[in-house]
Protein backbone atom coordinates (compact mmCIF):
# COMPACT_ATOMS: atom_id res chain seq x y z
CA UNK A 1 0.00 0.00 0.00
CA UNK A 2 2.79 2.45 0.92
CA UNK A 3 4.54 1.78 -2.37
CA UNK A 4 1.33 2.32 -4.30
CA UNK A 5 0.67 5.64 -2.51
CA UNK A 6 4.18 6.84 -3.23
CA UNK A 7 4.11 5.90 -6.91
CA UNK A 8 0.70 7.43 -7.55
CA UNK A 9 1.58 10.61 -5.63
CA UNK A 10 4.78 11.03 -7.64
CA UNK A 11 2.96 10.39 -10.93
CA UNK A 12 0.24 12.97 -10.20
CA UNK A 13 2.43 15.47 -8.35
CA UNK A 14 0.42 15.50 -5.11
CA UNK A 15 1.07 14.32 -1.57
CA UNK A 16 0.56 10.75 -0.41
CA UNK A 17 -2.05 12.05 2.00
CA UNK A 18 -4.05 13.43 -0.94
CA UNK A 19 -3.84 10.06 -2.74
CA UNK A 20 -4.99 8.32 0.43
CA UNK A 21 -8.01 10.62 0.72
CA UNK A 22 -8.99 9.84 -2.88
CA UNK A 23 -8.61 6.08 -2.39
CA UNK A 24 -10.75 6.24 0.72
CA UNK A 25 -13.34 8.44 -1.01
CA UNK A 26 -12.93 11.28 1.48
CA UNK A 27 -14.31 14.79 0.83
CA UNK A 28 -12.22 17.93 0.31
CA UNK A 29 -10.54 16.84 -2.96
CA UNK A 30 -11.19 18.66 -6.24
CA UNK A 31 -12.77 16.71 -9.10
CA UNK A 32 -9.67 17.32 -11.24
CA UNK A 33 -7.31 15.90 -8.60
CA UNK A 34 -9.60 12.94 -7.94
CA UNK A 35 -9.74 12.14 -11.67
CA UNK A 36 -5.95 12.48 -11.99
CA UNK A 37 -5.34 10.04 -9.12
CA UNK A 38 -7.78 7.46 -10.53
CA UNK A 39 -6.23 7.80 -13.97
CA UNK A 40 -2.77 7.28 -12.46
CA UNK A 41 -3.96 4.04 -10.86
CA UNK A 42 -4.99 2.79 -14.30
CA UNK A 43 -1.76 3.87 -15.98
CA UNK A 44 0.44 2.31 -13.29
CA UNK A 45 -1.52 -0.98 -13.38
CA UNK A 46 -3.13 -0.75 -9.94
CA UNK A 47 -6.71 -1.88 -9.35
CA UNK A 48 -9.12 0.86 -8.32
CA UNK A 49 -10.91 0.36 -4.99
CA UNK A 50 -14.27 -1.33 -5.62
CA UNK A 51 -16.30 1.73 -4.59
CA UNK A 52 -14.38 3.96 -7.02
CA UNK A 53 -14.55 1.81 -10.14
CA UNK A 54 -17.72 3.42 -11.47
CA UNK A 55 -20.24 1.98 -13.88
CA UNK A 56 -17.72 1.30 -16.62
CA UNK A 57 -15.82 -1.05 -14.36
CA UNK A 58 -18.82 -3.21 -13.51
CA UNK A 59 -17.65 -5.55 -16.22
CA UNK A 60 -16.30 -9.08 -15.87
CA UNK A 61 -14.28 -10.76 -18.59
CA UNK A 62 -15.23 -14.33 -19.46
CA UNK A 63 -12.58 -16.19 -21.45
CA UNK A 64 -14.06 -19.11 -23.41
CA UNK A 65 -12.78 -21.64 -25.94
CA UNK A 66 -14.26 -21.95 -29.41
CA UNK A 67 -18.02 -22.21 -28.96
CA UNK A 68 -18.63 -25.37 -31.04
CA UNK A 69 -19.00 -27.40 -27.84
CA UNK A 70 -22.54 -26.81 -26.47
CA UNK A 71 -21.37 -26.96 -22.85
CA UNK A 72 -19.67 -23.55 -23.13
CA UNK A 73 -22.64 -21.48 -24.34
CA UNK A 74 -24.63 -23.06 -21.50
CA UNK A 75 -21.88 -22.19 -19.00
CA UNK A 76 -21.68 -18.62 -20.32
CA UNK A 77 -25.44 -18.23 -19.82
CA UNK A 78 -25.18 -19.45 -16.21
CA UNK A 79 -22.30 -17.10 -15.39
CA UNK A 80 -23.91 -14.14 -17.15
CA UNK A 81 -27.14 -14.62 -15.19
CA UNK A 82 -25.31 -14.86 -11.87
CA UNK A 83 -23.31 -11.71 -12.64
CA UNK A 84 -26.40 -9.77 -13.70
CA UNK A 85 -28.04 -10.42 -10.34
CA UNK A 86 -25.16 -8.51 -8.74
CA UNK A 87 -25.17 -5.69 -11.27
CA UNK A 88 -22.20 -6.86 -13.36
CA UNK A 89 -22.10 -7.49 -17.11
CA UNK A 90 -19.94 -10.16 -18.78
CA UNK A 91 -17.56 -9.35 -21.60
CA UNK A 92 -17.55 -12.60 -23.61
CA UNK A 93 -14.18 -13.48 -25.09
CA UNK A 94 -14.52 -16.67 -27.17
CA UNK A 95 -11.47 -18.00 -28.95
CA UNK A 96 -11.81 -18.00 -32.73
CA UNK A 97 -8.84 -19.98 -33.98
CA UNK A 98 -5.64 -17.96 -33.83
CA UNK A 99 -7.19 -14.70 -35.04
CA UNK A 100 -7.63 -13.37 -31.49
CA UNK A 101 -5.33 -14.83 -28.85
CA UNK A 102 -5.80 -15.02 -25.11
CA UNK A 103 -3.17 -12.29 -24.71
CA UNK A 104 -5.17 -10.08 -27.10
CA UNK A 105 -8.29 -10.51 -25.01
CA UNK A 106 -6.44 -9.74 -21.78
CA UNK A 107 -5.19 -6.49 -23.31
CA UNK A 108 -8.73 -5.57 -24.39
CA UNK A 109 -10.11 -6.34 -20.93
CA UNK A 110 -7.38 -4.27 -19.28
CA UNK A 111 -8.30 -1.31 -21.49
CA UNK A 112 -11.92 -1.63 -20.33
CA UNK A 113 -10.84 -1.71 -16.67
CA UNK A 114 -12.84 -4.86 -15.94
CA UNK A 115 -13.43 -5.68 -12.29
CA UNK A 116 -12.29 -9.27 -12.73
CA UNK A 117 -11.91 -12.22 -15.12
CA UNK A 118 -13.32 -15.75 -15.14
CA UNK A 119 -11.34 -18.18 -17.28
CA UNK A 120 -13.40 -21.11 -18.58
CA UNK A 121 -10.48 -22.00 -20.82
CA UNK A 122 -6.92 -20.90 -21.37
CA UNK A 123 -3.22 -21.69 -21.35
CA UNK A 124 -3.40 -22.54 -17.63
CA UNK A 125 -5.04 -25.85 -18.66
CA UNK A 126 -1.85 -27.01 -20.42
CA UNK A 127 1.37 -27.96 -18.66
CA UNK A 128 3.72 -26.83 -21.45
CA UNK A 129 2.10 -23.45 -22.14
CA UNK A 130 3.41 -20.08 -20.95
CA UNK A 131 1.66 -19.02 -17.73
CA UNK A 132 3.30 -15.63 -17.12
CA UNK A 133 0.08 -13.72 -17.84
CA UNK A 134 -1.69 -15.33 -14.88
CA UNK A 135 1.12 -14.45 -12.50
CA UNK A 136 0.93 -10.88 -13.79
CA UNK A 137 -2.82 -10.71 -13.10
CA UNK A 138 -2.25 -12.12 -9.62
CA UNK A 139 0.52 -9.62 -8.91
CA UNK A 140 -1.82 -6.78 -9.98
CA UNK A 141 -4.40 -8.11 -7.49
CA UNK A 142 -7.00 -8.31 -10.25
CA UNK A 143 -9.74 -10.74 -9.16
CA UNK A 144 -9.44 -13.95 -11.19
CA UNK A 145 -11.08 -17.39 -11.10
CA UNK A 146 -9.95 -20.38 -13.15
CA UNK A 147 -12.22 -23.24 -14.21
CA UNK A 148 -11.31 -26.89 -14.83
CA UNK A 149 -7.66 -27.30 -13.92
CA UNK A 150 -4.82 -25.19 -12.64
CA UNK A 151 -1.05 -25.09 -12.72
CA UNK A 152 0.73 -25.67 -9.38
CA UNK A 153 2.16 -22.40 -8.09
CA UNK A 154 -0.35 -20.03 -9.66
CA UNK A 155 -2.24 -19.75 -6.36
CA UNK A 156 -5.46 -18.58 -8.01
CA UNK A 157 -8.99 -19.65 -6.97
CA UNK A 158 -10.13 -22.57 -9.12
CA UNK A 159 -13.34 -24.56 -9.57
CA UNK A 160 -13.09 -27.90 -11.38
CA UNK A 161 -14.93 -31.08 -12.16
CA UNK A 162 -13.40 -34.05 -10.32
CA UNK A 163 -11.84 -35.74 -13.38
CA UNK A 164 -10.57 -38.75 -11.45
CA UNK A 165 -14.04 -39.51 -10.13
CA UNK A 166 -15.52 -38.94 -13.58
CA UNK A 167 -13.23 -41.57 -15.06
CA UNK A 168 -14.00 -43.98 -12.23
CA UNK A 169 -17.73 -43.62 -12.91
CA UNK A 170 -17.34 -44.25 -16.64
CA UNK A 171 -14.94 -47.17 -16.22
CA UNK A 172 -17.04 -48.76 -13.48
CA UNK A 173 -20.17 -48.52 -15.64
CA UNK A 174 -18.48 -50.25 -18.57
CA UNK A 175 -16.81 -52.90 -16.42
CA UNK A 176 -20.19 -53.75 -14.87
CA UNK A 177 -21.48 -54.34 -18.42
CA UNK A 178 -18.74 -56.92 -18.94
CA UNK A 179 -16.27 -54.85 -20.96
CA UNK A 180 -12.61 -55.74 -20.52
CA UNK A 181 -10.93 -53.95 -23.43
CA UNK A 182 -11.87 -50.41 -22.44
CA UNK A 183 -10.04 -47.73 -24.44
CA UNK A 184 -9.47 -44.08 -23.54
CA UNK A 185 -9.61 -41.17 -25.99
CA UNK A 186 -8.16 -38.00 -24.47
CA UNK A 187 -7.24 -34.44 -25.36
CA UNK A 188 -3.62 -33.32 -26.03
CA UNK A 189 -0.72 -34.84 -24.09
CA UNK A 190 -0.22 -31.70 -21.98
CA UNK A 191 -3.92 -31.11 -21.21
CA UNK A 192 -4.25 -31.27 -17.42
CA UNK A 193 -7.81 -32.62 -17.22
CA UNK A 194 -6.88 -35.37 -19.69
CA UNK A 195 -3.78 -36.24 -17.67
CA UNK A 196 -5.93 -36.56 -14.55
CA UNK A 197 -8.30 -38.91 -16.37
CA UNK A 198 -5.34 -40.93 -17.63
CA UNK A 199 -3.92 -41.34 -14.11
CA UNK A 200 -7.28 -42.61 -12.82
CA UNK A 201 -7.60 -44.98 -15.80
CA UNK A 202 -4.20 -46.53 -15.21
CA UNK A 203 -4.98 -47.00 -11.53
CA UNK A 204 -8.14 -48.94 -12.44
CA UNK A 205 -6.62 -51.29 -15.02
CA UNK A 206 -6.33 -54.84 -13.70
CA UNK A 207 -2.97 -56.59 -13.64
CA UNK A 208 -1.99 -57.78 -17.08
CA UNK A 209 -4.42 -55.46 -18.90
CA UNK A 210 -3.45 -53.82 -22.18
CA UNK A 211 -2.06 -50.35 -21.36
CA UNK A 212 -1.90 -49.43 -25.03
CA UNK A 213 -5.60 -48.62 -25.47
CA UNK A 214 -5.03 -44.86 -25.03
CA UNK A 215 -4.84 -42.17 -27.69
CA UNK A 216 -4.58 -38.38 -27.55
CA UNK A 217 -6.25 -36.04 -30.02
CA UNK A 218 -7.48 -32.49 -30.48
CA UNK A 219 -10.97 -31.65 -29.28
CA UNK A 220 -12.81 -31.73 -32.61
CA UNK A 221 -15.25 -34.37 -33.79
CA UNK A 222 -13.05 -35.04 -36.84
CA UNK A 223 -9.98 -35.74 -34.69
CA UNK A 224 -12.08 -37.94 -32.44
CA UNK A 225 -13.22 -39.96 -35.43
CA UNK A 226 -9.67 -40.48 -36.67
CA UNK A 227 -8.35 -41.56 -33.25
CA UNK A 228 -11.34 -43.82 -32.55
CA UNK A 229 -10.79 -45.58 -35.89
CA UNK A 230 -7.35 -46.63 -34.64
CA UNK A 231 -8.71 -47.77 -31.27
CA UNK A 232 -11.38 -49.90 -32.95
CA UNK A 233 -8.64 -51.69 -34.86
CA UNK A 234 -7.26 -52.73 -31.46
CA UNK A 235 -10.48 -54.67 -30.73
CA UNK A 236 -11.64 -52.26 -28.05
CA UNK A 237 -15.24 -53.01 -27.06
CA UNK A 238 -15.71 -49.67 -25.28
CA UNK A 239 -14.24 -46.16 -25.52
CA UNK A 240 -14.26 -43.47 -22.83
CA UNK A 241 -13.87 -40.01 -24.38
CA UNK A 242 -12.64 -36.77 -22.78
CA UNK A 243 -15.44 -34.70 -24.37
CA UNK A 244 -18.80 -35.26 -26.03
CA UNK A 245 -17.38 -33.97 -29.32
CA UNK A 246 -14.73 -36.71 -29.26
CA UNK A 247 -17.43 -39.24 -28.36
CA UNK A 248 -19.60 -38.22 -31.31
CA UNK A 249 -16.54 -38.63 -33.53
CA UNK A 250 -16.07 -42.12 -32.08
CA UNK A 251 -19.70 -42.98 -32.86
CA UNK A 252 -19.15 -41.89 -36.45
CA UNK A 253 -15.95 -43.97 -36.64
CA UNK A 254 -17.79 -47.05 -35.40
CA UNK A 255 -20.53 -46.64 -37.99
CA UNK A 256 -17.98 -46.11 -40.78
CA UNK A 257 -16.29 -49.35 -39.67
CA UNK A 258 -19.58 -51.23 -39.89
CA UNK A 259 -19.97 -51.58 -36.12
CA UNK A 260 -23.14 -50.94 -34.21
CA UNK A 261 -23.27 -48.75 -31.10
CA UNK A 262 -23.70 -50.20 -28.50
CA UNK A 263 -24.06 -53.80 -29.78
CA UNK A 264 -20.44 -53.96 -30.98
CA UNK A 265 -18.83 -51.05 -29.15
CA UNK A 266 -19.97 -48.85 -26.24
CA UNK A 267 -19.03 -45.16 -26.12
CA UNK A 268 -19.05 -42.73 -23.18
CA UNK A 269 -18.64 -38.94 -23.49
CA UNK A 270 -17.87 -36.17 -21.04
CA UNK A 271 -19.64 -32.79 -20.49
CA UNK A 272 -23.32 -33.36 -21.35
CA UNK A 273 -25.67 -30.85 -22.86
CA UNK A 274 -29.29 -30.90 -23.94
CA UNK A 275 -28.19 -31.94 -27.44
CA UNK A 276 -26.79 -35.28 -26.25
CA UNK A 277 -30.30 -36.68 -25.85
CA UNK A 278 -30.89 -36.15 -29.59
CA UNK A 279 -27.82 -37.89 -31.01
CA UNK A 280 -28.01 -41.31 -32.68
CA UNK A 281 -27.83 -43.14 -30.37
CA UNK A 282 -28.41 -40.81 -27.40
CA UNK A 283 -25.03 -40.48 -25.71
CA UNK A 284 -24.08 -41.94 -22.35
CA UNK A 285 -21.88 -39.27 -20.81
CA UNK A 286 -20.43 -37.78 -17.63
CA UNK A 287 -22.33 -34.61 -16.80
CA UNK A 288 -20.30 -31.67 -15.54
CA UNK A 289 -22.20 -29.77 -12.82
CA UNK A 290 -22.07 -26.61 -14.93
CA UNK A 291 -24.70 -24.70 -12.94
CA UNK A 292 -23.03 -25.28 -9.58
CA UNK A 293 -19.56 -24.57 -10.97
CA UNK A 294 -20.65 -21.38 -12.72
CA UNK A 295 -22.35 -20.08 -9.58
CA UNK A 296 -19.29 -20.94 -7.48
CA UNK A 297 -16.94 -19.19 -9.91
CA UNK A 298 -19.04 -16.02 -9.79
CA UNK A 299 -19.25 -16.14 -5.98
CA UNK A 300 -15.46 -16.47 -5.69
CA UNK A 301 -14.89 -13.60 -8.10
CA UNK A 302 -17.37 -11.24 -6.46
CA UNK A 303 -15.92 -11.99 -3.02
CA UNK A 304 -12.52 -10.84 -4.30
CA UNK A 305 -14.06 -7.74 -5.88
CA UNK A 306 -15.61 -6.92 -2.50
CA UNK A 307 -12.16 -7.13 -0.94
CA UNK A 308 -12.54 -10.50 0.78
CA UNK A 309 -9.74 -13.05 0.91
CA UNK A 310 -10.62 -16.33 -0.79
CA UNK A 311 -8.81 -19.65 -0.75
CA UNK A 312 -6.54 -20.53 -3.66
CA UNK A 313 -7.26 -24.25 -3.12
CA UNK A 314 -8.95 -25.99 -6.04
CA UNK A 315 -12.66 -26.55 -5.42
CA UNK A 316 -13.73 -29.92 -6.87
CA UNK A 317 -17.29 -30.68 -7.98
CA UNK A 318 -18.65 -34.19 -8.34
CA UNK A 319 -19.84 -35.15 -11.83
CA UNK A 320 -22.79 -37.42 -12.63
CA UNK A 321 -22.94 -40.48 -14.88
CA UNK A 322 -25.89 -40.16 -17.28
CA UNK A 323 -26.68 -43.52 -18.88
CA UNK A 324 -28.34 -43.42 -22.29
CA UNK A 325 -28.25 -45.69 -25.33
CA UNK A 326 -24.60 -45.56 -26.46
CA UNK A 327 -23.50 -48.14 -23.88
CA UNK A 328 -24.58 -51.74 -23.48
CA UNK A 329 -23.32 -55.22 -22.55
CA UNK A 330 -19.96 -56.27 -23.93
CA UNK A 331 -20.28 -58.30 -27.12
CA UNK A 332 -19.74 -62.01 -26.83
CA UNK A 333 -16.24 -63.13 -27.87
CA UNK A 334 -16.10 -64.32 -31.45
CA UNK A 335 -16.21 -68.07 -31.62
CA UNK A 336 -13.39 -69.83 -33.34
CA UNK A 337 -14.34 -72.05 -36.22
CA UNK A 338 -14.05 -75.75 -35.30
CA UNK A 339 -10.96 -77.47 -36.63
CA UNK A 340 -11.52 -79.67 -39.66
CA UNK A 341 -11.12 -83.38 -38.94
CA UNK A 342 -8.01 -84.96 -40.32
CA UNK A 343 -8.45 -87.53 -43.05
Amino acid sequence: MARRLAEVAKHVGVSQATVSRVLNDKPGISDATRAAVLSALDVLGYERPAKLRGDRARLVGLILPEMHDPIYPALAEIIAGALAKRGFSPVLCPRAGEDVTEADYLEILADQHVSGIIFASGAYQYTTANHDQYAALRDRSLPVVLMNATIPGLELPTVSTDDEHALEQAYGHLAALGHQRIALLLGPHDHIASLRKLAAYRALLPAGADHGLVLHAGFTMQEGQAAATTLLQSDATAIICATDALALGAVRAAKRAGRQVPADVSIVGFDDSTLMTHTDPPLTTIRQPAAAMGQAAVALLLAQIDGDTVSADEMLFEPELVVRSSTGPAPAPARKAPAKPRR
